[in-house]
């Protein structure tokens, strides 16, 4: 058996997570330590305004049921892009896209490019062979194509000699489906966060993202358990 399958066997039931705090992530993480017996939740911190409060999230989902004793301790990563973002970036300057603003707005080049780079070293530092991150179904974005994440799977197999899957389990869901995913697994998704702006550990209630979370609770028919800074209404849907 060559050293690579030696590796791929002894790496089968382990699966580190890119994970945010957020809703999205947050699922995912419960998804993926149903599947496998060993789950490495990963935060990599890059500089961005709202990075503290996911941090914040992320205690207190780890904290909780379904996650508290049951997944690794949160691994944080720094790929610091201050130093490539202008100071005046709206994700650096925490001035994020409007309540209804299309999600290309929100595009940061090289996001998943960045975050999977350094967490793949960590994955072949802590022998584990796949990494899953939660984009969605309609994810518009270059670096979040099932061709992308192959062939970033296969730079990073043969770059560290560890054979590494990169897996988006998410990627046919809307965000109303991921909410009842949610609820199914038992994720405390009032713990999660989805804003670009929060104060404390709130929701601004004025971004996209805050947006997107309301519109996907109501079409899930489910309440959305957080504090919104300024309150609004789900986005009116268009008629037929």
């Amino acid at each position: 058996m060559s050293r690579m399958s030696r590796k791929r066997a002894k790496t089968a039931n382990a699966s580190a997570v890119l994970f945010s705090g957020g809703l999205d992530s947050a699922v995912l993480l419960a998804l993926e330590r149903r599947a496998h017996e060993e789950v490495w939740p990963i935060h990599v911190r890059c500089g961005l305004a709202w990075e503290g409060a996911e941090a914040r999230a992320i205690e207190r989902l780890l904290g909780a049921a379904p996650f508290a004793g049951r997944v690794r301790a949160v691994s944080t990563l720094s790929a610091d892009m201050r130093d490539v973002y202008p100071a005046d970036h709206w994700a650096i300057a925490g001035r994020p896209p409007a309540y209804d603003t299309p999600d290309e707005d929100v595009y940061l080049e090289g996001r998943n490019l960045v975050l999977i780079a350094k967490a793949a070293v960590l994955c072949a530092r802590l022998d584990v062979g796949r990494l899953a991150l939660g984009p969605l179904a309609g994810n518009p974005f270059p670096d979040a194509t099932p061709e992308f994440f192959e062939q970033m799977a296969r730079a990073a197999s043969m770059g560290l000699d560890h054979p590494l899957s990169v897996a988006a389990p998410l990627a046919g869901r809307r965000k109303a489906q991921v909410i009842a995913l949610g609820l199914e697994l038992g994720v405390p998704l009032h713990l999660t966060l989805s804003c670009m702006n929060p104060g404390g550990n709130g929701h601004c209630g004025r971004c996209s993202k805050c947006r997107e979370r309301l519109d996907a609770f109501e079409e899930a028919g489910h309440r959305d358990g957080v504090t919104y800074a300024e309150p609004r209404a789900p986005s009116a849907k268009p008629s037929n």
